[in-house]
């Protein structure tokens, strides 16, 4: 294994990874495992992507059709333990576990969640309490 240069100034960690400066305010991570994706999860993805993009809020660069300000990071998961009840979408820090989610149900989470703060109740499976972890 070679050495790493641990990188120490704060405007060049920014520079290398923009992401550490963009108002990031919630992750949304859309399992991919393999009982998720025999229910439609790769469509799900899709869904975010271009339900994020059209409304400027998801986070990356310009030259891919994000917002290097934007305040939603969209990422792929494997198996997050309720495959079987797939799609599966975890939103963070907000602690919301979705399930069963179709491309269908994503504008609702965008715009109700995730632009709103209010949690889409029909699918939500599990909603972490902030203060103490409990659901």
């Amino acid at each position: 294994m070679s050495d790493r240069k641990h990188i120490e100034d704060r405007e060049q960690l920014k520079k290398l990874a923009p992401v550490a400066a963009a108002p990031i305010k919630r992750h949304v991570f859309v399992c991919s495992g393999k009982s998720c994706a025999a229910v439609g999860s790769g469509e799900v993805k899709a869904a975010f992507e271009k339900e994020l993009e059209r409304r400027n809020l998801r986070f990356g660069k310009e030259s891919k059709g994000r917002n290097p300000r934007g305040e939603i990071v969209l990422t792929d998961c494997s198996s997050v333990g309720f495959c079987s009840i797939g799609a599966a979408v975890l939103v963070y820090p907000d602690g919301v576990w979705y399930a069963q989610v179709r491309a269908e149900d994503v504008p609702e989470i965008v715009e109700k969640h995730l632009e709103n703060g209010e949690i889409v109740k029909r699918l939500a499976l599990i909603e972490m309490d902030k203060n103490n972890g409990d659901r």
